[in-house]
């Protein structure tokens, strides 16, 4: 059901945009003809990129097809809100009928309000926000600590070596004694982080690594992702625990695995004294285990926030906690929008971030 309404829902929302496109143009035929042939090839390049995937083609070329099929969906969501606004508009007569049909001002206006609003969302894409948060605990530690706490990096053909070396930068900069990484290192293609030679960028961070995988780590192919994991100086947790300068930090497997170890089980694998507890699960489905279980401090990511507004609104229905800080009991939780992003390089009513945590 989910992959027919995944494959209906943009075939129904691109066959509205193009029937308004080739409306409101005001060209001769001919020319309308190109533009939409324009825009249904790139509504093809981003179904056949799932399809025939891109590891089988030339660098510059897979990565072309990426940014181009995977930005048509956000950019393609946006003209569609944008039509219908209009038709509402028209619906009210708010809107001439004129200006969307063989119209100069409606043509310029649709396309220089879509420009400027990707403009935009590329810019704060880029704009890595630092996000500080003061986690207290009663538990004794051998020293107050700083630990940087990521998700969803989406290491690839779209977030490539240049961006990933800027984003250790800021890492580095913090000089923290821990770093977590709760899941979706890669996007997923072994071959675009290989090729790049990334797990190198990895070993430049200045300070312990921690991770687990996430869903597209399982979408990679989970064992050579596991196999980059270590070339790159990784601790990866996959249903273990780990204890460093006084925290157990619980690594939970990604909820791919249906076999996948329990909060309730991983926090007997800690030992009866295990101090503060940091668990990390990709996915925050299901908030009360940790809860339950007297976890410390649960990290996710995943949800990106929906990168783009409107979906913010449907994570947030999705999702007890879609998006930032959360307390249930004695418990403190984390939901981070990620630092990086699969698809289109936008963030419109979201935001790119690290969390920098200070824990005493």
């Amino acid at each position: 059901m989910w992959l027919i309404l995944l494959i209906l829902v943009p075939i129904i929302g691109f066959g509205y945009i193009l029937w308004h496109v080739w409306n409101i143009l005001p060209f001769a035929t001919p020319w309308k003809w190109v533009v939409v042939a324009l825009a249904v090839a790139c509504v093809v390049i981003f179904f056949t990129n799932f399809i025939f995937k891109l590891d089988n083609k030339p660098m510059p070329v897979a990565i072309a097809l990426y940014e181009i099929g995977d930005s048509t969906l956000f950019i393609g969501l946006y003209v569609a809100m944008l039509f219908l606004l209009l038709d509402i508009g028209r619906l009210v007569r708010l809107v001439p009928k004129s200006f969307l049909y063989n119209s100069w001002a409606g043509t310029l206006t649709v396309f220089c309000v879509i420009t400027a609003l990707f403009v935009y969302g590329y810019i704060h894409y880029n704009n890595k926000v630092r996000v500080p948060i003061t986690v207290e605990t009663h538990h004794k530690l051998q020293k107050p600590l700083k630990v940087v706490m990521i998700s969803d990096v989406h290491a690839g053909y779209h977030n490539r070596k240049a961006e990933l070396e800027r984003w250790i930068e800021l890492i580095n900069l913090e000089h923290a004694d821990l770093v977590l990484v709760a899941g979706d290192i890669i996007d997923g293609s072994i071959r675009a982080v290989r090729e790049q030679k990334l797990d190198e960028d990895f070993r430049k961070i200045n300070a312990p690594v921690y991770a687990i995988l996430g869903n597209h780590e399982y979408y990679s192919g989970r064992a050579e992702s596991i196999r980059f994991y270590h070339d790159a100086g990784i601790h990866l947790l996959v249903d273990s625990v780990a204890h460093v300068d006084g925290l157990t930090i619980l690594g939970r497997d990604d909820r791919t695995n249906p076999n996948r170890k329990s909060v309730a089980d991983l926090m007997k694998e800690a030992g009866s004294n295990p101090g503060f507890t940091i668990l990390m699960d990709h996915h925050p489905y299901h908030l009360e285990e940790a809860e339950k279980a007297g976890v410390g401090f649960q990290l996710s990511g995943h949800t990106h926030y929906g990168q783009v507004w409107p979906i913010s609104w449907i994570e947030d229905a999705i999702y007890e906690d879609a998006f930032g800080p959360l307390t249930k009991g004695n418990t403190q939780y984390y939901v981070s929008s990620g630092i990086g992003i699969w698809g289109g390089k936008f963030r419109i009513g979201t935001r790119s971030e690290y969390v920098v945590a200070d824990i005493r």
